[in-house]
């Protein structure tokens, strides 16, 4: 039977991202790229999905008490079940049109530093929505393989992901993982960290969604050269008197707010580059390091880095989409890049 409805399926590649989740289908490429939001409604003591994707994150910081909307997925991993579930199920509904015959083989990447337990639970989610067979391949080969590095030479390629929810550093060669290190840093904990510096610096209390929209603005990782550099009109509560205020903030007090979480990706930069043995570290200086993820177009961040490791540093042309293009082409030359998926059926 599984034979059969092969035959009637297209098989998928997804990427389960913190912020954004990216469905590649074989032959055809990426073919969904929506927010990984749900919203629900409580009735009765039971949930009832209202909107995915989009819809829902328009709601997000909005709703009724009645109404919620979450982002099932937490680090990279699932952090609530059922809800993500639920998402997997309308993305793979929205591609596959077809007769319920088909039921598609799926690869899905997960973090380097994800447990046994949540990878059975992101294995378990994906075949109770109706996969046939379901695959892993962890995000760092994924990203390297869709920035287009030629991991399966003997030479050493180090690559940084930058998510929603983790940054992953690694370092491969011959196709696999030499070493790797999962950081809980991305771009959710730079919204976080925009919200709490307006709130102390200016006593102004904003929504994640404009902490997001400001740091896609005027984000950068490095302190301009005037000392102040662009600005923007932002909107949100005051705290003092709890009103509704509009101010302008510029990209010298942003690239102080994000401080921290980029130190923290410098960080797990050097640590990965004094763990690495020195051959790999000798082609590295040579090829330099490959930026991936939608936290690798913060404003300068390269330079941020350039300037901590002395490395030459560059950002891959889709790095909001590598990670799924290289889950797609595992998925493509599955034949070639085998060793790399984990099908524990």
């Amino acid at each position: 039977m599984s034979v059969f409805s092969g035959l009637f399926s297209s098989d998928m590649a997804i990427d389960l991202g913190t912020a954004n989740t990216l469905v590649y289908v074989r032959g055809k490429g990426i073919v969904l790229n929506e927010p990984s939001v749900v919203a629900y409604h409580v009735k009765d003591g039971k949930k009832q999905v209202l909107a995915v994707g989009e819809d829902a994150k328009l709601m997000l910081g909005r709703t009724p008490g009645s109404i919620e909307a979450i982002r099932p997925m937490r680090d990279g991993v699932i952090a609530d079940f059922d809800t993500a579930e639920e998402m997997i199920k309308h993305f793979i509904r929205k591609v596959h049109k077809r007769t319920t015959f088909s039921k598609p083989k799926i690869i899905v990447c997960v973090p380097h530093g994800a447990t046994p337990v949540e990878k059975r639970a992101i294995r378990q989610s994906v075949l109770s929505a109706g996969a046939r067979r379901a695959g892993l391949i962890a995000e760092p080969i994924a990203a390297a393989i869709g920035a287009g590095m030629p991991i399966t030479d003997p030479t050493g390629s180090m690559v940084v992901d930058i998510g929603g929810g983790t940054t992953e550093v690694a370092v491969l060669s011959l196709g696999d993982i030499v070493y790797a290190r999962s950081v809980r840093v991305g771009g959710d904990r730079m919204d976080e960290a925009i919200v709490s510096y307006l709130r102390r610096h200016q006593n102004l209390l904003v929504g994640d969604a404009t902490a997001e929209r400001i740091k896609c603005t005027i984000g950068t990782a490095r302190m301009p050269d005037d000392g102040r550099g662009q600005s923007m009109t932002i909107r949100g509560r005051d705290l003092l008197n709890g009103v509704p205020k509009e101010t302008e903030i510029n990209q010298a007090q942003i690239a102080e707010a994000l401080a921290e979480p980029v130190q923290q990706i410098c960080d797990a930069v050097m640590q990965a580059l004094e763990a690495t043995p020195p051959d790999l570290a000798a082609d590295i200086v040579d090829r330099g390091v490959m930026l991936t993820g939608g936290g690798a177009l913060l404003g300068e961040l390269d330079l941020a880095l350039r300037e901590q490791t002395g490395l030459s540093i560059s950002v891959a042309d889709e790095s909001l989409n590598c990670v799924a293009l290289g889950t797609g082409k595992a998925l493509e030359y599955e034949k070639q890049l085998r060793h790399v998926i984990d099908y524990d059926s």
